[in-house]
C-alpha cells in the first residue's frame, strides 16, 4: 500500500459512516484562513443566511462557554465578494466595511466591534456539519484576543522539506491511531506521535517555536470547531481522524498542519485533563501539555517507531515528491526572483488560498489566489511572492498598463492616487512607490 493511499484500517465501520459526511481538510484550509479564488457572482440569500445564523446561535448556546469561559456567540456577517451584498445577525455598524469582507473567513473590527466575517458563496455550498465547524472555528477567532490566545505567526517553511513532511505525516498517523485506540495501544501511539514531533523539531532549529505559534492561532480554533460542532465526543473523534487522514493528501503543510494536529491533541487532552482549555496560555505547547497531563515520554526510538506506520514507504514517496518539488521551486525562482519583477509593499488585509503555499529558500513563499489592499491600491493575483519578513510582495513581470491599472501574467494591480511605477534596482524591474 503506498503512503498516499494509507488509510486507518483499524477504524470502525461506525466511525467511517460518521466521517463520510464531513468535508475534506482542504476545505478547512481554504476557509479557516483568508482564502478564496475567483468566486462566481451570487447574491446572498437572506432567508438562508438567517437560518445559518440560527444554527450558529444554537451551537453557541449548546457550547455555553464551556471550553473557554466565554460565549462564542457574537456579531456575524456573510458577504458576497462580487455583488458586495451582505447579511448580518445584528444591525450593521455605521462604519466603512472591512476590505476583506466577502474575500475572507476571519474575525476583525468593523466599526468598534469585532465581527466574524464569512464568504457567502463558500458557506452556501456547505452541508450542515461542515458549515457548523467553519462557523465555530471563526467564532473562536472573534474571542481569541479576549482570552489571550492570539499570537503573531512564524515561518514553517521546514514543513515543505522532505524530513519536515516525513516526520509530520508520521505524527499524524500516530495521532489518528491514538484517537481510535484505548489502553496500552493508545499510550504507545501517543508516545510515538510525541517522538515524531520531537524528531522533526530537533532537525530544524526554530521549528518548535514557529509551529507552536500557528498551533495556538489556528489549531485551537480548529479544535473548537471540531468539538463544538457535534453532540458527542465520539463524533468529534471521528471527524478529527478524518481530518488527519485527508491532510496527508494536500500539496503543502506549511500553513495547514496545525488544524488537524491540535484538533487531535486537544481531544487526547480532553481524556486526561478535561479543563485544559481553561488553563492554556499563549506561551504553551499543546504537545507538552499532553505529555505532562498523561505523564508520558516520547518513544525512545523514533526511527523504529516509524516502522509501525509504513515509514519506509512513506519516506520513498516523500523522496519522489522532493524531486518534483525542486523543479517547481526552480520555476518559481526564475519567475519571481531571477526574472523581471514588480515590487510593492505588503497590503493591510491579505486573503489567499493556504493549500499550495510554496517556500523559495532565501526569498519568501509563493501564495496562490492572493488578494490584498494597501495605501497603494488593490491587487488580485493568481500567485505572488511574499517576502520572508512579510513586508514586500513580488509580482512577475513584464506588465501592461491602462491608466492607473497594471496587468501582468495572472495579476491586476489598481493604483491609488499619489502612487506610481518607478524603475527598480535591476534593469527590467519596477517598484510601486509614492
Amino acid at each position: 500500500m503506498s503512503p498516499l493511499s494509507f488509510r486507518c484500517g483499524w477504524r470502525s465501520k461506525r466511525r467511517r459512516r460518521q466521517a463520510a459526511g464531513n468535508r475534506s481538510l482542504v476545505s478547512v484550509a481554504l476557509l479557516a484562513v483568508l482564502g478564496n479564488a475567483a468566486p462566481a457572482p451570487a447574491q446572498v440569500d437572506q432567508a438562508r443566511a438567517a437560518a445559518f445564523f440560527k444554527e450558529a446561535a444554537v451551537l453557541c448556546a449548546r457550547e455555553g462557554g464551556r471550553l473557554w469561559g466565554v460565549s462564542l456567540c457574537g456579531p456575524m456577517v456573510f458577504a458576497d465578494p462580487v455583488t458586495r451584498e451582505i447579511a448580518t445577525n445584528q444591525p450593521a455598524p455605521d462604519a466603512p466595511r472591512p476590505q476583506a469582507l466577502g474575500f475572507a473567513n476571519a474575525a476583525m473590527l468593523w466599526g468598534e466591534t469585532r465581527w466574524t466575517i464569512l464568504v457567502w458563496p463558500m458557506v452556501a455550498k456547505m452541508d450542515e456539519p461542515e458549515r457548523a465547524r467553519v462557523m465555530l472555528h471563526e467564532l473562536f477567532h472573534r474571542i481569541q484576543p479576549e482570552i489571550g490566545l492570539f499570537v503573531a505567526e512564524g515561518q514553517n517553511d521546514h514543513l515543505d522539506s522532505l524530513d519536515g513532511r516525513y516526520w509530520m505525516r508520521l505524527e499524524w498517523r500516530a495521532l489518528a491511531r491514538a484517537l481510535d485506540a484505548a489502553g496500552t495501544e493508545r499510550t504507545v501511539a501517543t508516545r510515538d506521535a510525541l517522538a515524531f514531533r520531537a524528531a522533526r523539531r530537533a532537525a530544524f532549529p526554530g521549528a518548535a517555536a514557529n509551529e507552536r505559534l500557528l498551533e495556538i492561532n489556528e489549531g485551537l480554533a480548529q479544535y473548537t470547531g471540531t468539538v463544538a460542532a457535534v453532540r458527542t465526543a465520539g463524533a468529534a473523534v471521528a471527524d478529527a481522524i478524518q481530518q488527519l487522514m485527508e491532510i496527508e493528501m494536500t500539496p503543502s503543510f506549511v500553513r495547514t498542519f496545525a488544524y488537524p494536529s491540535i484538533a487531535a491533541y486537544g481531544l487526547l487532552l480532553d481524556t486526561v485533563s478535561p479543563d485544559w482549555t481553561r488553563r492554556i496560555r499563549s506561551t504553551d505547547d499543546v504537545g507538552e501539555l499532553l505529555m505532562r497531563a498523561a505523564t508520558l515520554e516520547p518513544s525512545a526510538d523514533a526511527a523504529a517507531a516509524a516502522l509501525r506506520y509504513e515509514g519506509a514507504a512513506l519516506r520513498a514517496a516523500e523522496i519522489t515528491r522532493e524531486e518534483d518539488q525542486r523543479a517547481r521551486v526552480a520555476a518559481y525562482r526564475q519567475k519571481f526572483v531571477d526574472g523581471p519583477v514588480v515590487l510593492l509593499p505588503n497590503g493591510r488585509s491579505n486573503s489567499f488560498v493556504t493549500t499550495g503555499i510554496t517556500p523559495i529558500p532565501g526569498a519568501g513563499s509563493v501564495y496562490p489566489s492572493f488578494r490584498t489592499t494597501g495605501d497603494w491600491g488593490s491587487l488580485v493575483a493568481s500567485a505572488v511572492l511574499l517576502a520572508t519578513d512579510r513586508t514586500t510582495l513580488t509580482l512577475a513581470g513584464p506588465f501592461t498598463t491602462d491608466g492607473a491599472t497594471l496587468f501582468g501574467d495572472g495579476w491586476t494591480l489598481a493604483l491609488a492616487g499619489g502612487w506610481a511605477v518607478r524603475p527598480g534596482l535591476r534593469a527590467g524591474d519596477f517598484v510601486i512607490a509614492r
